[in-house]
């Protein structure tokens, strides 16, 4: 146990380490989503990111020395996020035709995600600071921590609710809009990335190109609303 305790010792000082960790935990999720039919219960990013904290906390292993070394990951975002334009570019048609849409949906699901998330925490008795880093649940992490440290939120409990929102609308999103019915893949898209920011994105874009197009204009444009709207609403309420 001692010899296997100094190997780890020496692989942890190799930034690539956790880089090389993080890639094969996904790879490993993604194959178990595959063999399931690419059912959305066994959402990739959820298996990935419940492998990855079994591993931390069994070997012990803070976060700060876990991301310096798969921090190239993180770097990626900002291209994954620029290479949305592409699907967006090959719908632009459809999407021009549908502005009045696009507009009215993303503003009412912008409205509603930050509202039902606000009147929840507060019926259970939250805190001033948890009810406003639950506000911005179902925005892009970026902007969420950032309205949520502009009103005086907590803006790690704020990335911790809304990885939790992506994940929990690639895994029922689909599922619910199959219940009632919505079959358009434009509108199943807008709903998706209107609730679900860039997890529930990326799951639209496996499925359907249309959808995975829709879903990336929802993720851009409430952010943009929400980044506008909720900080004025807060301060007139509150």
């Amino acid at each position: 146990m001692s010899g296997a305790h100094e190997i780890w010792v020496y692989l942890a000082a190799s930034p690539l380490l956790h880089l090389t960790l993080t890639l094969t935990a996904f790879q490993a999720a993604a194959w178990v989503y595959r063999k399931a039919g690419m059912n959305p219960l066994l959402n990739p990013v959820l298996i990935a990111i419940i492998l990855l904290v079994a591993l931390l906390t069994a070997t012990d292993t803070s976060y700060q020395t876990y991301f310096d070394g798969a921090q190239f990951v993180h770097f990626l975002l900002g291209p994954a996020t620029v290479a949305l334009a592409i699907p967006l570019y090959r719908q632009f048609e459809r999407i021009r035709h549908s502005v009045v849409a696009i507009l009215a949906s993303v503003l009412a699901g912008s409205v509603t995600a930050a509202a039902s998330a606000v009147a929840i925490a507060w019926a259970l008795g939250a805190s001033k600071a948890t009810i406003i880093s639950l506000a911005p649940k179902s925005v892009t992490a970026p902007v969420a921590m950032g309205i949520s440290q502009q009103l005086g939120g907590l803006p790690s409990l704020t990335a911790v609710v809304v990885i939790l929102t992506g994940i929990l609308g690639a895994m029922l999103g689909p599922p619910l809009l199959n219940l009632i019915g919505v079959k358009d893949w434009a509108a199943r898209g807008l709903a998706i990335g209107t609730a679900s920011h860039g997890i529930g994105t990326a799951r639209a874009l496996q499925v359907n190109e249309v959808a995975g197009a829709f879903s990336g204009i929802a993720m851009g444009l409430n952010a943009l609303a929400t980044a506008i709207l909720l900080p004025i609403l807060w301060r007139l309420l509150f």
